[in-house]
């Protein structure tokens, strides 16, 4: 049986020629249209871009989702996030679930610590090997940052949290605060998918994870408290 969702752990511009290439080989779907010397674009491969993807942006997926094809019997919606809202991968369930008749769906995160496990079931996953473009030589992706901050020792950990607290502009203390925000999605991934948690343990930890979370998503957010305390109430029996 073939799948119609897939979640692609890439960056934007590799994870985009992923999904293009497996709609070329598998279904004869090319992300040009008929008129390639004019640089024409397939209307029925929609390719969408995002910093942060949320309800809204959703709610656009399933309604671009709702509509027919338009030149043939197939169409495939691709979207690239640095990051994807919680709510917003919940918007998308029903979707991911059960896509119209011959459409196709690609979601392309950076890392996939904050994918939801109600979504990751719905999906097949594939990990991308990341290119280091200053050597051109190909290395595994690296650990997930969630997996890599709970496993780090209390030294490695206080470094991990000084460098994500250390902006020096607005562009760049945005992207840490979004790779800390990434974090904490991801333990609370993790924490939904391992059993060995109390409920007692798993109760304090998601209250706390959903406390940590609102206060990242604001650009005055004091990064270095708000992980520092997060370190303290992972539970030892999940890191």
């Amino acid at each position: 049986m073939r799948h119609h969702a897939f979640v692609i752990e890439a960056s934007a511009n590799e994870g985009i020629e992923i999904a293009q290439k497996w709609l070329e080989s598998e279904l004869g779907l090319h992300a040009k249209g008929p008129s390639t010397r004019l640089g024409a674009g397939n209307p029925d491969v929609v390719t969408l871009r995002y910093g942060l993807f949320s309800v809204a942006d959703a709610r656009r997926v399933n309604e671009i989702a709702s509509q027919a094809p338009i030149s043939g019997s197939q169409k495939a919606i691709i979207i690239a996030a640095s990051r994807a809202y919680h709510e917003a991968q919940n918007a998308l369930l029903k979707l991911f679930e059960e896509p119209p008749a011959g459409t196709y769906l690609f979601l392309i995160l950076p890392s996939l610590g904050g994918i939801l496990p109600t979504l990751s079931s719905r999906v097949q996953v594939i990990k991308h090997e990341i290119r280091n473009t200053k050597s051109g030589k190909i290395k595994k992706h690296e650990i997930n940052p969630a997996e890599e901050f709970m496993k780090a020792s209390k030294e490695k950990r206080s470094a991990m949290i000084k460098k994500l607290a250390s902006g020096k502009d607005d562009e760049q203390r945005r992207e840490l605060r979004d790779e800390a925000i990434a974090i904490v999605d991801g333990i609370e991934a993790i924490a939904y998918s391992r059993g060995g948690l109390t409920s007692t343990d798993a109760t304090a930890l998601l209250s706390d994870v959903a406390t940590l979370r609102g206060y990242l998503h604001d650009r005055s957010a004091p990064v270095r408290m708000i992980l520092e305390h997060l370190s303290l109430v992972i539970p030892k029996n999940l890191s």
